[in-house]
């Protein structure tokens, strides 16, 4: 078996921008970083070069904690910034909420208390509907707060909506999560550096994002106010997030932060996005796509859209997606970083084809 290909090549999808590879850059780092001995459990010289890194994007005193994928980022942050009665105020749309098979509960023993958005996005009064009853001792406490960005929903915060939900976390004794399993998309949409959207708008700390991004596996937790973390290495141990050859994690965060890769395939991920909503509009314009409508703004690279009854599962034939609530027919569309025009355009040739089927 060795050498050989099980998979085609060209079967293209927009399912996850997880369905990608790893960007040949990324693979030439984990090449780069092989050979050799280095300490194992973090103490490697890659584990090292990633703290300046993360300091150049996120300011002095961050410190990163690499892990294998999101959940263990997302679970393990939140525990270090709770104690153990401690609840978190995030979106119902909330990765943490809906896709992490009660992980924050059963592995993190957190209490999540949701709120309805119309777009994933929490404002203060969203929040000021689950952030009361201190000092009750029947009810969890609301300690901290979780947005995601961008967020599940493909929309964006500006730095200025964080830093609102920064004041109104901060003012009543609560902490500020962020998920950025897709930072660096929310980073090129916004036109902004990482730090102008999360330390400086008051997050204290960040879950980041690598594998969405053009990365083999990994992420980051990345504690931006010191005071509102403790204990992370030994719950990264416990929660089983600790790599014990980090460096092969740490070389490909290397690879994407420290030059422009990762803002190239985010800004790539976005446009083909843009491409693809700009594409459906065109044909909602002409009508050869009638029935067809968004059910969100396309502000980085997640579309969301309802189609005519049976359109979907006829394209699901050629291109992989999911749907999103399949009661109205409502689908999700992502691209990633190597989503290319052509398969933008075909797809929306797909998809006038199927909608005129209908």
């Amino acid at each position: 078996m060795d050498g050989v290909t099980l998979h085609d090549p060209d079967i293209r999808g927009f399912a996850s921008d997880n369905y990608s590879g790893v960007h040949p850059e990324i693979l030439e780092a984990i090449a780069a970083a092989n050979g050799g001995h280095q300490v194992s459990y973090g103490e490697d010289v890659y584990t090292e070069k990633l703290q300046e890194v993360f300091a150049h994007h996120f300011g002095r005193g961050t410190q990163a904690f690499p892990v294998f994928n999101g959940t263990g980022a997302n679970v393990t942050a939140l525990q270090s910034m709770l104690p153990r009665w401690g609840a978190v105020v995030c979106s119902s749309t909330a990765h943490i909420h809906t896709d992490e098979n009660g992980a924050p509960e059963r592995v993190g023993g957190l209490k999540l208390l949701t709120v309805d958005t119309p777009d994933g996005k929490l404002t203060p009064e969203l929040i000021a509907r689950q952030a009361w009853g201190w000092g009750d001792e029947h009810r969890a406490q609301p300690l901290a707060v979780s947005i995601t960005q961008s967020t599940e929903l493909g929309t964006l915060y500006t730095a200025d909506e964080v830093a609102a939900i920064a004041d109104f976390a901060h003012d009543h004794g609560m902490k500020l999560h962020m998920d950025g399993a897709r930072l660096s998309n929310a980073a090129a949409a916004l036109a902004l550096p990482f730090r102008a959207f999360t330390r400086d708008a008051g997050v204290d700390v960040v879950t980041f994002g690598g594998t969405k991004n053009g990365m083999m596996f990994g992420e980051a937790i990345v504690v931006l106010e010191p005071s509102a973390s403790d204990g992370l290495p030994f719950l990264r141990k416990m929660n089983m997030q600790l790599a014990s050859k980090m460096r092969f994690i740490s070389a490909q965060l290397i690879a994407l932060l420290e030059g422009d890769l990762w803002l190239r395939n985010a800004f790539n991920a976005n446009a083909m996005a843009a491409r693809l909503r700009a594409g459906i509009e065109l044909g909602i314009e002409d009508g050869s796509m009638n029935g067809v409508s968004f059910s969100q703004q396309t502000q980085a690279n997640g579309i969301f859209a309802i189609l005519p009854d049976g359109v979907a599962d006829r394209l699901r034939a050629d291109f992989r997606f999911y749907d999103w609530d399949a009661a109205r027919n409502e689908v999700r569309w992502m691209c990633g970083f190597d989503t290319t025009p052509e398969d933008i355009d075909a797809f929306v040739a797909a998809i006038a084809r199927e909608t005129a089927a209908a």
